[in-house]
């Protein structure tokens, strides 16, 4: 038997096990695609987070999914530098998803990048210098976001580095975050 005749006899066979090994089969040719795709497109593995807060309200809800753009593959344009036409999730400026203080195993916070500042500029009228250069970053929600991340305990008085972004947010698709939310 030659290996066409194989591939033939598995894909037609009646048999329950035969079945399910096609079926995991199936399953793991399309999560190896969408993961080939998602490194594509975004630069990332998993390019997808659940919002799971509401931080950025009116622009993302608790559940949406956002996909994120790695880090090399763009440039972040903040709310105060931004083209006037250059609106990202409702306002100007690119929205960002970054690790408090760098720390791996905190769960990211993705909110706008504000403005830029450089390691001994103010990092408000009138703030404390900044430790170091990075962004002032704030949740477009104006009723639980009043203040910069580096004014509260999000990120306090440390500009977000660039290490330690993950990406930028470029798309979303709402309410299906819900299931990811239940299963963590």
């Amino acid at each position: 038997m030659d290996i066409r005749e194989i591939i033939d006899t598995f894909k037609n066979r009646d048999n329950f096990w035969v079945g399910i090994i096609r079926d995991a089969l199936s399953v793991l040719v399309i999560l190896a695609l969408i993961g080939v795709l998602s490194q594509l497109f975004f630069g990332l593995w998993t390019p997808m987070v659940a919002v799971e807060s509401g931080s950025m309200e009116p622009h993302m809800y608790r559940g949406d999914i956002i996909f994120i753009e790695d880090m090399d593959r763009t440039q972040i344009e903040t709310l105060r530098d931004a083209p006037a036409d250059y609106i990202s999730f409702g306002k100007k400026g690119d929205v960002i998803l970054y690790r408090p203080y760098g720390q791996k195993g905190v769960t990211p916070v993705i909110h706008r990048a504000m403005y830029f500042v450089e390691e001994g500029e103010p990092m408000w009228e009138g703030g404390p210098e900044a430790p170091h250069e990075g962004y002032i970053t704030k949740g477009d929600n104006t009723k639980t976001n009043s203040y910069y991340d580096q004014q509260g305990q999000i990120s306090y008085l440390s500009p977000v580095k660039e290490e330690w972004i993950i990406g930028v947010a470029r798309y979303k698709i709402p309410y299906i975050g819900h299931i990811r939310l239940l299963l963590s």
